[in-house]
């Protein structure tokens, strides 16, 4: 099956090959054309750039060594000019580990020579796969990734945000809802109106209902003006309730009568007001739960759940924090007019094993404070290992500690081997028998990690 069959692609993917072996690459050209790509071959990482400069490409397919400019070097100057192009690193076995390193740094993935062609397939129709955000549109250019569960949720979003239906948002706490919601009201036939944000657990039940409702002149003591509310500001437009969980029951009640009747009725009056509102709402709590404790009303919850989106943590997502690490660190240098480029490659290693139970949230302080304290122009993993602790509340035990690495290490190896445990067990330095036992106490399947043809 050819690429464009498997990808279903309205266009020819473009693949830049990068390989000093000239015998190797005249192969692979063949082949690679063969199932369905646009092939440009080079035999050094100079012309590589040079090329870069006037074309576009989808992905990059380089050797780890070569003369002059290697693999890594590539990507480093890769990160620079499109930092969501993805680029794969062939290696020879006595290499494996410096390609496991430069994954961390953001490699998408590497194979080992001789390559090993229905897995470089795989591979390459992972990458390819992750490139189609770019052709989502500007709607989402402000979510950076190249996470295929993060891709995933933005074809969803796009498929819901021109349909009149409400959408609920799960998501822990720092996992960019609220930026997820405004995508979706620019992707959406609304978007020339107004976009309203509240926290729905930031204020007292009083003051949310006349934010949300409006008051009339008088309605309580302090009201000396008539408040519209946010319902009728967004009139036309999307309006975004953070936190729905914490709305007061009293106050569901009065927010479910409004979407059922497309009207609200301000505090203090006795008349209705119709208004067109998309509603889109977020949470981080189980709402089942909460309906099962009677903290929230299942009548609102089906209203409110028409289409739901649940963004994944940012330990989830490992493989967008090079990105948006490096995206932050231009962002808050430029901010701040202070002198720094980039972090130190075994500093990004120790931001991407990181928990992160803060997600993007917790990484944009931690990036911050490297760029504030720093005294040199790439930020050292020392610098980083100090803002991660002034980050921390909570201290694992040893055992959680391990268990936490446990599983992000095999769930990384299992990805980068695509779920092949024969594999994983020779990189990891361990018999099948231990790495089946180590799968099995972290409920890790190795089907889940590979590719369906």
């Amino acid at each position: 099956m050819s690429v464009e069959s498997e990808l279903a692609l309205e266009k020819t993917p473009k693949l830049l090959l990068v390989d000093d072996d000239e015998s190797l690459l005249r192969l692979m050209s063949i082949r690679l054309k063969a199932e369905g790509f646009d092939v440009t071959a080079v035999d050094n990482g100079t012309q590589a750039l040079r090329l870069m400069f006037n074309n576009e490409f989808d992905v990059v397919l380089s050797d780890l060594r070569m003369p002059g400019m290697d693999g890594l070097s590539l990507f480093d100057e890769v990160l620079q000019q499109q930092r969501d192009l993805p680029l794969i690193l062939m290696t020879a076995h006595g290499t494996i580990a410096d390609a496991v390193a430069a994954t961390q740094r953001g490699v998408f993935s590497f194979l080992t020579k001789p390559v090993d062609h229905d897995e470089l397939r795989k591979i390459l129709f992972r990458a390819i796969a992750q490139t189609t955000k770019n052709d989502l549109g500007d709607w989402c250019e402000d979510i950076i990734t190249r996470s295929p569960d993060m891709i995933k949720l933005l074809k969803q979003a796009e498929q819901v945000a021109d349909k009149n239906v409400s959408v609920l948002i799960n998501g822990a706490s720092g996992t960019g809802k609220e930026l997820l919601a405004k995508a979706i009201h620019k992707a959406s036939g609304r978007k020339d109106k107004t976009f309203v944000a509240i926290n729905c657990g930031a204020l007292p039940e009083n003051l949310l209902e006349s934010e949300l409702f409006g008051h009339a002149k008088g309605a309580f003591t302090g009201a000396v003006q008539a408040n519209p509310g946010l319902f009728r500001e967004a009139d036309g437009g999307t309006l975004f309730l953070d936190e729905i969980g914490d709305m007061p029951i009293t106050l569901q009640v009065k927010l479910l009568r409004a979407l059922q009747e497309r009207s609200v009725r301000p505090v203090g009056s006795t008349t209705s007001v119709d208004v067109d509102v998309r509603l889109i709402s977020a949470t981080h709590k189980n709402l089942h739960q909460a309906m099962s404790e009677n903290e929230f009303r299942e009548d609102l919850y089906y209203r409110l759940n028409v289409v739901n989106l649940d963004i994944p943590k940012l330990k989830d997502r490992f493989e967008d924090i090079p990105l948006l690490a490096d995206y932050l660190l231009k962002e808050s240098a430029e901010k701040h007019g202070i002198n720094v480029i980039k972090f130190a490659d075994d500093a990004i290693s120790r931001l991407t094993k990181a928990d992160w139970p803060g997600n993007v949230r917790q990484l944009v302080n931690v990036v911050e404070r490297c760029v504030a304290l720093t005294n040199s122009k790439i930020i050292p993993v020392s610098l980083v290992e100090q803002a991660l602790s002034q980050e921390t509340e909570y201290w694992p035990t040893l055992t959680e500690a391990r268990d936490s690495f446990e599983y992000r290490y095999l769930c990384r190896l299992l990805q980068l081997t695509d779920g092949n445990v024969t594999r994983a067990s020779d990189l990891a330095g361990r018999n099948r028998t231990d790495m089946h036992k180590l799968m099995k106490k972290h409920g890790l399947n190795a089907a889940d990690f590979r590719e369906v043809d």
